[in-house]
Order: C-alpha cells, then structure tokens, then sequence
C-alpha cells in the first residue's frame, strides 16, 4: 500500500482490539515518527500499552474503547504549531495506515497522562492520534465537493487530483473548512476560523501535495 491507498482506505476508527503492536511495527513507527521531528523540528511522542489517557469519562463520550497506544503530538508553541502538527501527524496517520494499523485522530476526548510524554520549556501538547488495530476498518464520512472547497479557472489535472486528495482528509466534525486558490503554478491554502481549523488545515495540505504531485506546483508564502 503506498501514500495515496492509504489515504483512500485509512477511516476513523474509535474501537480497537486487545491485539499488542508488534515490536517490529512500533520501530517502524518509530522511525516515521523520527523523520517528522527532524524534518518539522516537533517533539511527537509514540506512547504504547498505556491505557489511562482513554479510560475515562471524556474517552467514554467519544465511543473510545480498548485505546492503549497514541502519539502525543507535542511541539514548541508558535502560531505555526497547529498546522504543522496537522501536517506531520498525518504523515505518521498514513504510514502507520501501510502497516496495517488504524488510527483516530482525537482532540479533547482523553485524559492527559502527564507520566507518558514529555514537555521542555515552550512545548505544549496539540492533541493525540490514538493508533492500534480496530475492531473494524471505519467507515467513509460525507464529503464537500470540489468546487466547494477550490478556486481556479480551467485547473489542471493535478490541481483537482491534489483538491479531491485533500477532501479524503479527517477534519473536526467533517467541517472541511478549507480552501485551495491556484493563480499559475502558485497555490494557496487557507481555512475559515473553527474548532482546530489549523491542524485540519495542515492535514489537508499534505494530502494535497500526495494528491497533486509537490513538482507540480508551489506553495504560496
């Protein structure tokens, strides 16, 4: 399975199985998690059989059930700090959906377990990507099209291809909130205002570069 199945079969799973992550999958794991600190200058944390943080009251609104392993998105505090976490937690979403494992992406329903990760000065906990294997694959959610979702006239193939990539991607309450505007080869990312609309933000713009080819265009800044 490369980057782009995943995206397409990686869904939200909330419901996960006894069955340990082998200690092959967790190095593996382990070394995406790696490249992303370097790349994104993050702290992100891989957490395993640590049941606390989805055993309580919050865990049980949000249907969680047999969650035991999550990566602590941690980061130094910035206004960029949400969207990179977006961005380079999904990276971690989709590789660990090529080694067969699910994922859910979780912002306020679990507990902190101050004992399983680690803050230094200026870091803060974004949220957690609870991982494991499901008790089920999920299911697809209802998606924007789109028009709804991009600006451009007479757009490339691979300016939809990187905007219907961008769709498959998970966003808080299945919002969608953001929008792509292309101008030449020129593209720009934005999102309105909402519950974690920068980390959704920076979700969608790396499902965009899977979809549409990061040869093929440039970034706005």
């Amino acid at each position: 399975m490369d980057m782009k199945e995943a995206m397409e079969q990686r869904h939200s799973v909330r419901v996960y199985s006894d069955k340990p992550i082998e200690p092959e999958i967790v190095g593996k794991l382990k070394e995406v998690i790696d490249d992303c600190n370097r790349e994104g200058g993050l702290h992100f944390q891989l957490i395993t059989d640590e049941p606390k943080a989805f055993s309580g009251f919050m865990a049980h609104y949000g249907k969680f059930s047999g969650v035991k392993n999550y990566v602590a998105l941690v980061g130094k505090r910035g206004d960029d700090l949400q969207e990179k976490a977006g961005y380079y937690g999904e990276k971690v979403v989709l590789a660990a959906q090529t080694l067969g494992l699910n994922t859910c992406w979780v912002a306020m329903t679990y507990k902190k377990v101050k004992t399983a990760f680690s803050t230094v000065k200026d870091e803060k906990l974004c949220c957690v990507i609870a991982l494991g294997y499901g008790a089920t694959q999920g299911s697809g959610h209802k998606i924007k099209s789109v028009a709804e979702v991009s600006s451009a006239e007479n757009p490339p193939a691979w300016f939809i291809e990187g905007v219907r990539a961008a769709l498959l991607a998970p966003t808080a309450m299945n919002q969608q909130k953001f929008r792509f505007i292309l101008n030449g080869d020129t593209v720009r990312a934005e999102t309105a205002s909402g519950f974690y609309s920068k980390i959704d933000l920076g979700i969608a713009r790396l499902h965009f570069e899977l979809g549409a080819g990061v040869e093929n265009f440039r970034w706005e800044r």
